[in-house]
């Protein structure tokens, strides 16, 4: 397989999980052998339905949109228990049974969560500690889109974490939550800018603050000045260590 510009080898009993956007095909080296692959396919709709409802059911698209680990390698025997849920909802899909949409449904539930479970199980068997990844790629995801609305809600949705988990992550990381960490990194661009000659009226609002009266509470909560005594005393400074 071929995912993502890089080339991977696969045998019999691999799943593969390739995030939305991920390019990727098979490349098949002797036609002589038998291939068979079942794709399972679901939206982002539906995966953000199952996240509001518990993140057990994405740990494994979250963890691969994280760690850009795309192929694991089971046993026979976990991947039977796989297999045969698979062929559970194929037969059910074929069937006229009563309740079928939502036997289908528990179906789906069961699988996702069969495979997060083995996935989660042979990561932690390996001690695999990806917290400090996740933790640089919400940062700079976050660097990245400063200039707009920014929410936990938006980064959970994003990466496919509970909100607690992200926020344990900053807190873990840094000791602040998510809203100090954007805060802060929204407040020393603005800071930039008005030492570099721009008008502030016009500069607090081009890095996500919504009305200046909250960046004005923000930027002296930070610098313990207003923003124009933070202008004129840093110029002041600037002078000084010039003179």
């Amino acid at each position: 397989m071929v995912i993502n510009g890089k080339e991977y080898n696969v045998s019999p009993s691999d799943v593969i999980i390739v995030p939305p956007g991920i390019k990727h095909h098979a490349i098949i080296h002797d036609s002589l052998i038998p291939y068979r692959r079942f794709v399972f396919w679901i939206s982002k709709d539906y995966c953000d339905a199952l996240l509001k409802r518990s993140p057990y059911y994405i740990y494994s698209m979250q963890h691969v949109i994280t760690t850009k680990h795309y192929i694991y390698h089971f046993d026979l025997l976990s991947f039977s228990s796989i297999q045969t849920l698979i062929f559970e909802i194929l037969d059910e899909i074929h069937s006229d049974n009563y309740g079928k949409e939502a036997y289908i449904s528990s179906c789906v539930e069961r699988f996702l969560l069969k495979l997060n479970r083995l996935i989660y199980n042979m990561e932690n068997s390996k001690t695999y500690e990806d917290s400090s990844n996740t933790y640089s790629l919400i940062a700079a995801y976050i660097d990245a889109h400063l200039d707009e609305d920014l929410t936990l809600d938006d980064l959970a949705s994003e990466f496919y974490l509970s909100k607690f988990h992200i926020s344990h992550l900053f807190k873990e990381n840094i000791g602040i939550s998510v809203h100090q960490f954007i805060t802060k990194k929204r407040l020393a661009l603005v800071s930039a800018d008005i030492l570099s000659g721009t008008n502030i009226s016009k500069t607090f609002d081009k890095y996500g603050f919504k009305d200046y009266s909250s960046f004005y509470r923000a930027f002296k909560k930070e610098y313990h000045l207003s923003p124009s005594e933070y202008k004129e005393q840093m110029s002041y400074g600037d002078g000084v260590r010039g003179s």
